[in-house]
């Protein structure tokens, strides 16, 4: 593998520096396949990215009420100081890795998730899938993953919120990068998020339903709501983050008024 990656490089550099490729090194299409070659030595060195949050939660002290985000980009940044925050004050924990898929989120499910002994898990995942970010997925298969995590949480006894994908949209686009919805359908959105719904229901699990508090009279991802018509931004996050809350209150309250 790694020497498959050598070769490649090499080959790039020696394409950028013929003399009829002088201005390929500022060429998108160079760049981003440079970005995909060091993405592909990352997997095969470790496909789901376990190392990532492998010290966090060691460190990671017992807590009431905690509840842990799975996801990709998405929730990864949720974090960042310029978007308020990752629910301040809340036992919540933040477990997305930018650009993964169902799969490699199913690997680190154990670790990331039931290795922590939350209470509640929330899922949003997908959009990655969809675009083919570790490969060709169909819709039966990011269904499979989805149904797995959430066997996986029945089994230990953690309670499941499942997030619709998010929307996205063609507002923001910069040429030459085709549009975002090139890679993400939104009929294959729209498809994945009908059987998120249907699946949620019938397992008893919770829906949290960003989409639909997300798109326009277009069904687009809201122009305001993000910089790069896929991640959202501050405003995003804020519509996001209520949502979030009222979903998890729903399975973690009984009939009581106590979890």
């Amino acid at each position: 593998m790694k020497k498959m990656l050598l070769g490649m490089f090499v080959l790039l550099l020696t394409l950028a520096w013929t003399p009829s490729a002088q201005q390929l090194p500022d060429c998108p299409d160079l760049a981003r396949a440079m970005q995909d070659l060091v993405r592909a030595d990352v997997r095969a060195r470790d496909f789901a990215d376990l190392r990532r949050y492998r010290d966090d939660n060691a460190a990671l002290r017992p807590a009431p009420g905690r509840v842990v985000f799975m996801g990709d980009s998405i929730t990864d940044v949720w974090n960042q100081p310029r978007f308020g925050g990752f629910f301040p004050g809340k036992p919540y924990v933040d477990r997305g890795i930018s650009g993964q898929t169902t799969p490699q989120m199913l690997l680190r499910f154990r670790a990331d998730v039931l290795a922590l002994a939350p209470t509640a898990v929330v899922i949003l995942a997908g959009t990655n899938d969809i675009a083919g970010n570790t490969g060709p997925m169909t819709d039966a298969e990011i269904e499979g993953n989805l149904t797995s995590m959430c066997e996986l949480a029945q089994a230990s006894h953690v309670r499941v919120v499942l997030a619709s994908i998010t929307p996205v949209s063609d507002y923001h686009g910069r040429p030459p990068a085709p549009p975002m919805t090139t890679r993400r359908p939104p009929s294959r959105i729209v498809a994945v998020n009908k059987w998120i719904k249907s699946y949620a229901a019938d397992h008893h699990h919770g829906y949290l339903d960003y989409y639909s508090a997300m798109i326009d009279e277009h069904a687009m991802l809201r122009e305001e709501l993000s910089e790069d018509d896929l991640h959202p931004n501050a405003k995003g996050y804020a519509v996001m983050a209520p949502l979030a809350e009222t979903a998890l209150q729903r399975v973690l309250v009984g009939s009581n008024g106590r979890r």
